[in-house]
C-alpha cells in the first residue's frame, strides 16, 4: 500500500484541498478564503491593540500546530499568544474536571472579553475543543475555528470565523491547517507595518 503513495500526487491533493477550503462566519454564511484570512488578521490586530490575548488549543497533531503558530504569532506579530498545552496545567485540569473540560475550565479562569481563542480540531468533534469554544463565546471572547472531516461538525459553527478542510485524512487536514495559519502569519507580517 505504501508503495502506491507518491509525493507528487499527495502534494497536489494537499494543494487542491487548501484551495477548496471553506470559510464561514458565525451565521454559517460563506466568506472567500482570502477575505476570511483578512478578517482573522483584523480581529487579531484589534485584540492586540486592546491588550487581549490569543489562546490556542488542539489535541495531538492539532496541538503541535497550535503550539507552533502561537510561537509565530508572538515572534512575528508580537501578539500575546499562548498555547494552553503546559503539561502541568493540562494534567491538573484533566484530573480535577475530566479531559473534556481541560481547556474550558482553564479558560473560565483566564479568558476575558477582549481575548481570542483559536481552536483547532481535525474532526471538529473533540469534546474538549468544542466545550472550550462554547465557554469562550459565553465569556464574550472571540472564537476562530479550524476543522476538517464532516461539514456539519460542531466546531465548524462555533466561531466568528471558521476555516474547514474537506478531507477525512488527518495528515492532510493538519498540514492544511498549518499552511493556512502560516499564511495568516505572513499576511500579518506584510500588512501590519
Amino acid at each position: 500500500m505504501l508503495d502506491q503513495l507518491n509525493i507528487s500526487s499527495r502534494s497536489m491533493e494537499l494543494c487542491q484541498l487548501v484551495q477548496k477550503s471553506q470559510c464561514t462566519d458565525d451565521l454559517g454564511d460563506p466568506i472567500a478564503l482570502d477575505a476570511g484570512i483578512g478578517r482573522i488578521s483584523r480581529i487579531l490586530r484589534a485584540t492586540n491593540k486592546s491588550g487581549g490575548n490569543v489562546y490556542m488549543i488542539g489535541n495531538g497533531g492539532s496541538a503541535a500546530v497550535a503550539s507552533h503558530i502561537a510561537n509565530d504569532l508572538c515572534n512575528v506579530a508580537e501578539l500575546r499568544s499562548v498555547c494552553l498545552l503546559d503539561h502541568t496545567a493540562l494534567t491538573c485540569f484533566a484530573n480535577d474536571y475530566g479531559y473534556e473540560n481541560v481547556y474550558s475550565e482553564r479558560l473560565k479562569r483566564i479568558a476575558r472579553p477582549q481575548d481570542v481563542l483559536l481552536a483547532i480540531s481535525s474532526s471538529g468533534e473533540s469534546e474538549n475543543i468544542v466545550r472550550a469554544a462554547r465557554v469562550m463565546r459565553s465569556l464574550g471572547g472571540t472564537v476562530i475555528s479550524l476543522s476538517g472531516f464532516k461539514p456539519g461538525n460542531p466546531l465548524r459553527s462555533s466561531g466568528e470565523i471558521n476555516l474547514w478542510i474537506n478531507s477525512t485524512d488527518y495528515g492532510l487536514v493538519e498540514i492544511g491547517h498549518l499552511f493556512m495559519l502560516h499564511h495568516l502569519v505572513d499576511h500579518i507580517r506584510l500588512n501590519w507595518v
